[in-house]
């Protein structure tokens, strides 16, 4: 990903928090020499001070056979934002796009034992909607086991990290101050995000 270094985002714990708030994420591995994507939740775990992605496939979809000889890419973007002129003190400026994302780069480890399913299951119910875990514990066994008999669960070291915050960094505190006033109001979820990142960042 193209970083200029003043959009350069490099404190991990800062990164690992964007990574667990915007956690639905694209997965793109090369098939057959294209490019496949599917957009999959992530857990994130960190070990050893490195950061750990999990999540599974469809069993049907055959991109799973392809992320442990490949190197795969996987995005977290959500939060963005259109940052029209009229913010700026001189007519001698033009519109841009205000935007955070994380690139991740690794290669996969498919979790093939049924503890190993049940953990990411688990996982996931943990992080997207405890309350759901009695509802889960109480299904039949052989309907659990039909279930994770249809996915395919892995498991992603991050080997490179790129995180990017195009925050408005090169404008004036009076110009990034008129931004965030105006995206805060916004009716938009995304819009009023990046007013919050922007507030919160030290450049701003």
């Amino acid at each position: 990903m193209y970083i200029p270094k003043l959009n350069h985002m490099e404190n991990p714990g800062e990164i690992k928090s964007f990574l667990e708030r915007f956690s639905f994420a694209t997965i793109i591995t090369q098939v057959n020499q294209t490019p496949q994507a599917t957009h999959l939740p992530f857990i994130i775990r960190e070990e050893n001070e490195k950061i750990i992605l999990q999540s599974h496939f469809a069993k049907a979809n055959i991109q799973w056979r392809y992320i442990e000889e490949a190197i795969n890419l996987i995005i977290f973007q959500q939060p963005h934002a259109y940052i029209s002129t009229e913010h700026y003190e001189k007519p001698l400026n033009v519109p841009t796009w205000n935007y955070v994302a994380v690139h991740v780069y690794g290669k996969g480890r498919i979790l093939q034992e049924k503890s190993q399913k049940l953990d990411i299951i688990k996982n996931t119910i943990d992080f997207y909607d405890p309350e759901y875990h009695a509802q889960w514990d109480k299904l039949p066994s052989k309907y659990k086991d039909g279930m994770l008999e249809g996915i395919v669960a892995f498991s992603i070291s991050a080997d490179d990290i790129q995180g990017k915050k195009k925050l408005s960094q090169n404008k004036n505190q009076n110009e990034r101050q008129n931004i965030i006033n105006y995206l805060s109001m916004s009716p938009k979820d995304h819009e009023q995000q990046i007013a919050e990142f922007m507030r919160s960042d030290p450049a701003s």
